[in-house]
Parts: C-alpha cells; structure tokens; sequence
C-alpha cells in the first residue's frame, strides 16, 4: 500500500537534461576570446600588480570555457551526433587541452589554438541543429 501511495503518477522523458536550445558553443568562445585577449594585454604591460590581477582573470575564463565546452560533450552531444562527427570526441578532448595551454600560457597563441578548436566544435553544432 505504501509503495503505490509513493509510486510516480507520471512517467516522463526526454533527450536532454533541459529544452533544446539552451547550449550553445558561444559561451565557449566567449570566455575564450578573454583569454586571448587577456594574454594580449598581458604582453603589453609589465607592471607586477596588473600580471597577478590578470592571471588570475584569464585562468578563471579558461576555467569557464572549459566548463562550456565540457557541457556540449557531456549533455548535447549524443552518440548519433558521434557517429556522423567520428572526430568529435578528439576535436573536444583536443579544445580542454588546449584550453588548459592557454590557463598556463601568457603567449596569445595557446588563446588562439583553443578558439581554432571550438570555432570547429561550433561547426558541428551548428550542422547537428539542422538535422
């Protein structure tokens, strides 16, 4: 008796953790263009104070954008998505380590490397919303 009194009365499901159309890869690139744009003006000025400040800011966004990208893989994508993009799980273990690069790195390049990846996960995301 009491188990039917706590049983559920509805059964539901559904593809994803919330509605379609709260991921997107821009707020991967968005924290991503802070990195780079933070080694950048790490480069320009050598004042101690203002290193230690952003070094602190660009490894909390690279944090952020590793977050981001981790959020697609695990919640988004699908093994259907995987099966089309074969090189999906590559391409975004690839995007964290190069995100990881630019969290240790001062040198705008590691920034660069790490939004080259996810203009190429956008790519995919993109074309798995047509379908």
């Amino acid at each position: 008796m009491l188990s039917r009194l706590f049983a559920p009365k509805v059964k539901v499901s559904a593809h994803c953790d919330l509605p379609c159309g709260v991921y997107d890869p821009a707020q991967a690139r968005i924290e991503a263009e802070s990195v780079k744009a933070i080694q950048e003006k790490m480069a320009a000025n050598q004042d101690p104070h203002f290193q230690a400040r952003a070094t602190d800011i660009k490894e909390q966004r690279a944090e952020l954008a590793k977050h981001h990208v981790s959020v697609l893989w695990s919640d988004y994508f699908k093994p259907p998505h995987f099966e089309k993009y074969p090189e999906l799980h590559q391409l975004v273990n690839d995007a964290l380590k190069s995100l990881s690069a630019a969290k240790a790195s001062t040198d705008p390049a590691t920034g660069q490397k790490a939004l080259d990846y996810i203009a190429q996960i956008d790519k995919i995301f993109w074309e798995t919303k047509k379908a």
